[in-house]
């Protein structure tokens, strides 16, 4: 016979949710995913979100400035890739907003060029045209912007 599990009431769901929202910053979808893996009844679900905002422990534009900071430069993710992981995340355009802004310009841009040169010199083709749009291609498929793409892969050498 399978022992059944007891439901969690509301004060042990938070207290679970406040675990896993000290562990590493969340956003207001990923408790909720939570919750309803936890098997919550959605009558609780908005008090206990509304308890771990106030109690600090969920903070979109801490999480949206987290995300955006560790994506950049453990992932070398460009703005527009972040972007749209946010917006998969439901985080409001505020918060993304607020997350795209730390990440410092100068470092970024240098980010950009060393992923640049890296994949140009790393392609073994003879035609300068191919390696530019291969180099191209990955650098949008990282998520930056094209305009600012074209600017640095235009100052790449053989």
């Amino acid at each position: 016979m399978g022992v059944t599990k007891k439901p969690l009431n509301r004060d042990q769901a938070l207290q679970k949710l406040r675990h896993f929202c000290r562990y590493q910053e969340r956003c207001h979808s990923e408790a909720r995913s939570k919750l309803y893996k936890l098997e919550i009844s959605g009558k609780h679900h908005d008090a206990i979100i509304a308890s771990l905002i106030e109690d600090g422990y969920l903070d979109e534009e801490r999480f949206a400035i987290a995300f955006a900071g560790g994506r950049f430069r453990i992932n070398q993710w460009g703005k527009q890739k972040i972007k749209y992981a946010l917006r998969q995340k439901q985080v409001s355009e505020y918060s993304i907003d607020k997350g795209l802004r730390k990440i410092v310009n100068d470092e970024y841009l240098a980010a950009l060029k060393d992923l640049a040169e890296e994949k140009y010199s790393s392609l073994n083709e003879n035609n300068r045209a191919l390696r530019i749009k291969r180099t191209t291609d990955f650098l949008l498929q990282k998520g930056f912007e094209a305009d600012v793409v074209n600017n640095v892969v235009a100052g790449l050498s053989n």
